[in-house]
């Protein structure tokens, strides 16, 4: 079954150019792993400390290693000093196809 979700994460204003340099660094190492559908980063359009992600992976195995990959672990390991809350991970079921 696909994994859809959707990440946010809230920079300390301080730390946001580094959290920016950290998530536009981990999209294309992310988009080369096996089982990647979709990984799309945004921001929010009035916060400029707020960054999503839209991801769609083939299953939860997929997912799960995608969790362990090293081009996430500066931003897993910063989280504390680079993050204002912890990030939130929204899960989804896609109820359409993709028509």
């Amino acid at each position: 079954m696909v994994v859809s979700l959707i990440a946010t994460l809230t920079a300390r204003p301080e730390m946001r150019e580094e959290l920016l340099r950290l998530l536009t660094d981990q999209v294309g190492p992310t988009r080369a792993e096996h089982g990647c559908m979709d990984y799309n980063l945004h921001i929010d359009a009035i916060d400029p400390c707020i960054f999503v992600f839209y991801e769609n992976w083939i299953d939860e195995d997929a997912f799960q290693a995608h969790l362990q990959m090293p081009h996430l672990q500066p931003l897993l390991s910063q989280s504390d000093t680079l993050l204002s809350r912890p990030i939130e991970i929204q899960r989804l079921l896609r109820l359409s196809d993709r028509r």
